[in-house]
């Protein structure tokens, strides 16, 4: 079986944990564009030479200009050390973007993906604050409850659920094969996430919803 099809988990090389950075720029919209090229063309090859390196997406929102590129490590150390390495990339992203720049750390909790996204792919992702010391139950609350319903929604690809067991905040992630499907499934989306939230006891702090300009996060099965 495929492995990126089914629903249990594979490892990295040294467990079961895969970590992500993503930087958040609130970018011109008119830039984003040449960001992205810059993306693509100088950020992925510098951080595919550094050692842990998983994998790159970025996400855009041409309205209101925020950006995300997400980028996934092996290990806790290699994330951390590519974080200072890759400090010059980010300074020179906010320039061709066109704004500032704020980044977070996570890690997967649970990633499922029923196919690989292609070009028109769009991606909600929806941030919550959970409850303390509640990281673990949620990952499996999400493993249990969520992911099977969106898997449900219409021209569902793939999901993913990253969390910061520090500061309890957590990010959903779901990506859907069109624009067309994800507002067609907007209400269910929005029905599903207000009863789990509520049966979660978390916050929900914001929901986005984005252009998948980029999609070379190859990490692996984690549900």
């Amino acid at each position: 079986m495929d492995r990126w099809r089914h629903w249990g988990a594979a490892p990295n090389k040294r467990g079961w944990t895969v970590y992500a950075r993503s930087t958040t720029i609130q970018a011109q919209p008119a830039s984003i564009d040449d960001g992205t090229a810059y993306v693509r063309d100088e950020v992925m090859p510098a951080l595919q030479a550094m050692d842990g390196y998983v994998g790159l997406s970025l996400l855009v929102d041409r309205e209101s200009g925020r950006c995300i590129a997400t980028s996934a490590w092996e290990t806790d150390e290699a994330t951390r050390a590519s974080t200072e390495q890759a400090a010059p990339l980010r300074a020179r992203a906010g320039e061709v973007f066109g704004g500032d720049v704020m980044v977070d750390q996570w890690e997967f909790g649970v990633l499922h993906r029923d196919h690989h996204s292609t070009d028109g792919a769009c991606v909600r992702a929806t941030w919550i604050k959970l409850p303390p010391d509640q990281t673990d139950r949620a990952i499996d609350f999400y493993r249990t409850s969520v992911l099977p319903a969106l898997a449900d929604l219409e021209g569902f690809c793939s999901a993913s659920f990253l969390i910061n067991r520090s500061t309890g905040r957590a990010v959903s992630s779901a990506t859907f094969d069109s624009q067309d499907a994800m507002e067609r499934n907007r209400d269910r989306a929005t029905e599903l996430r207000n009863t789990r939230t509520r049966e979660l006891g978390a916050d929900i702090i914001d929901v986005g919803e984005f252009e998948l300009a980029l999609a070379h996060l190859r990490v692996p099965e984690r549900a």
